[in-house]
């Protein structure tokens, strides 16, 4: 699998995973649960706020990885065995 595939593949998981978390957190923070949450600290959250709030902001992180890793043109520099190698930055003199 090459790296292009493998961010593709991150990037629909991570999608699919941003749209499940954020109706998760639309429900829970704006729908009519909202006016019933638990106090801070209650059972089922997490510095006062919904686990999926925070599921929301990782998945939202990851996207974004994915995306900017997809966009970049840099491609891996391998030694001719497909073990990608540290590039060599010549020190400036």
């Amino acid at each position: 699998m090459t790296m292009k595939r493998a961010l593709q593949v991150i990037l629909g998981i991570s999608g699919f995973g941003l749209i499940f978390s954020g109706v998760l957190t639309y429900h829970e923070l704006f729908g009519q649960t909202a006016l019933t949450c638990p106090a801070p600290g209650a059972p089922g959250t997490v510095f006062g706020y919904p686990a999926c709030v925070y599921g929301f902001f990782m998945y939202l992180l990851i996207t974004a990885t994915a995306i900017t890793g997809l966009l970049s043109n840099r491609e891996p520099v391998t030694s001719g065995t497909g073990v990608p190698q540290a590039r060599a930055n010549p020190t400036p003199r």
